[in-house]
């Protein structure tokens, strides 16, 4: 089948034309020269640009937080019960599951208990992820269920888990989904992704997030019938078979959500020095520096990405370390071949900046976390202080070093939002540490696909590149919408050549 939409600006030229065949831009060029094609869409003037990629989204929580209970944007401790005892009692039987709350500025300065949360639902389990996703409240009825949890560092008997405990709370709650909720969800999202104008989301996938069983289904979902594209990563170490994994289901690396530690928020990301609001730690880096090596070394040996889930300099640090034994025993081009991945990776210095550019790494990053957190007063700065917190996610750093990066979501983290995204990355909380805005554009379109060592060698509006593109409900020329921080709703989605919903 042979596409041509017409009638388009692509960037700032009006009066364009794309011309796709078998699933590939063909041609590229003036409306009025355009070849002829079996589906003819007339763009009408309005701004066509590849689709969006998030690089970095959890599809079956984003799911169950669009169908479920999100917390996001309750305003104190009272206003989240209400929503928990609500869903409750809109959805009476099975796990009840939530996400989102933030308690940084609840008025009653604390965040949820089991008691809490068994007052408003009784004895059913219950478990309600921190907005992090690195920390939950669980009720007394799913905590019974949890065997050895007290054992397990990271709990608490108020139902405030953390580190190990929590993780194991994150399989039960989950593992407890039953198969149509679960389609319902993954549905739910990749539906959600294609109204914003997303042509391809990186599952980030792992045993602590998901299970193999829910990533092959998603997979298998996403190939049922046109839509965003899914591209799978699996993060379990080598030593406890994540390799097989990826090449059982056909995944796009062996990492993303790797957890090395957690988040600041929850005060589990891993610090070279103390929290300033909990000085009695410095968060918790999860696995030996040897086991990275040895996962290192079988991924670069296989060819397959690696990817790490980094945030404080301590996880940085410590994966870098690794990554530089394996560069010394195999060879800096056998590395670079790689394009190993860091995921959030916030706290990084010009050391670090250049060792990932020499190395041949990706910075998978989530602008949205400075736009929510990040500053002089934010969470950030209760956390680390000021001066580290304004010194976090220096985008434009890494930018101007070369090193790739690709801008994600992190959804249920933070919503899907790609234009948010991208404003976000050029407008950073700390001056001097935001994007140019084409850069920040590039980072959310082909960034995604330099991620994922997928490019196309001229880029992705290029002869030859894979045809998704997005149609957007504009007439200004890309320039000026990035000017105005323009947000334009999505008119029309193509993947692989196929029109996504009704043709405008």
């Amino acid at each position: 089948m042979s596409l041509l939409v017409t009638g388009v600006t692509v960037g700032d030229r009006p009066g364009r034309a794309v011309h796709v065949v078998d699933g590939r831009i063909a041609w590229l060029g003036d409306a009025a020269d355009a070849p002829r094609a079996d589906l003819v869409v007339d763009g009408g003037g309005a701004l066509l640009t590849p689709a969006f990629v998030d690089a970095h989204v959890h599809a079956t929580a984003t799911g169950l937080a669009l169908t479920g209970l999100d917390l996001a944007g309750a305003d104190s401790l009272r206003s989240a019960l209400a929503r928990v005892a609500g869903h409750a009692t809109a959805t009476p039987t099975g796990v009840l599951l939530g996400t989102g709350w933030d308690e940084t500025a609840w008025p009653e300065g604390r965040g949820l208990t089991r008691h809490d949360l068994d007052a408003a639902v009784g004895d059913r389990p219950a478990y309600l992820a921190r907005i992090d996703v690195h920390s939950a409240t669980v009720s007394t009825a799913l905590l019974d269920r949890l065997r050895d949890v007290t054992e397990l560092p990271g709990f608490s008997a108020d139902g405030r888990l953390r580190l190990d405990a929590h993780h194991a709370a994150r399989v039960l709650a989950y593992g407890s989904v039953d198969p149509m909720q679960r389609r319902t969800a993954q549905r739910a999202t990749l539906d959600a992704a294609a109204a914003l104008g997303i042509g391809t989301v990186h599952e980030m996938a792992g045993p602590e997030v998901s299970g193999a069983d829910d990533l092959a289904g998603l997979l298998k979902l996403a190939a049922e019938q046109p839509g965003p594209r899914v591209l799978g990563y699996w993060g379990e170490l080598f030593e406890r078979g994540g390799l097989d994994v990826v090449t059982e289901l056909g995944l796009a690396g062996a990492g993303g959500d790797l957890f090395c530690d957690g988040a600041f928020g929850s005060h589990t990301a891993a610090l070279s020095s103390p929290y300033t609001d909990r000085p009695e730690t410095t968060g918790a880096l999860r696995f030996e520096t040897g086991q990275l090596v040895e996962h290192l070394r079988a991924c670069t040996l296989a060819g397959v990405q690696a990817g790490f889930h980094v945030i404080g300099d301590a996880a940085v640090a410590q994966v870098l370390t690794a990554v530089g034994a394996v560069v010394d025993e195999l060879g800096r081009d056998a590395v670079r071949a790689c394009r190993h991945r860091l995921e959030h990776v916030e706290m990084v210095d010009a050391e670090a900046i250049d060792q990932l550019r020499r190395w041949g790494m990706v910075a998978s990053v989530q602008s949205a976390f400075d736009a929510l957190w990040g500053g002089a007063e934010g969470m950030y700065a209760e956390r680390l202080g000021v001066a580290r917190a304004v010194a976090t996610n220096p985008l434009a750093d890494l930018v101007d070093a070369d090193v790739p990066v690709a801008l994600g979501s992190d959804a249920p983290v933070t919503p899907m939002d790609p234009w948010g995204g991208v404003y976000a990355a050029v407008d950073h909380t700390t001056p001097g540490s935001g994007m140019r805005p084409f850069d920040a554009f590039d980072a959310a379109t082909h960034g995604g696909w330099v991620a994922a060592r997928a490019e196309h060698p001229e880029g992705p509006l290029a002869v030859g590149a894979p045809a998704d593109l997005a149609l957007w409900a504009t007439e200004l020329t890309l320039s000026a919408v990035l000017a105005g921080r323009v947000r334009p709703a999505c008119r029309q989605l193509v993947v692989a050549g196929h029109p996504i919903g009704a043709a405008p």
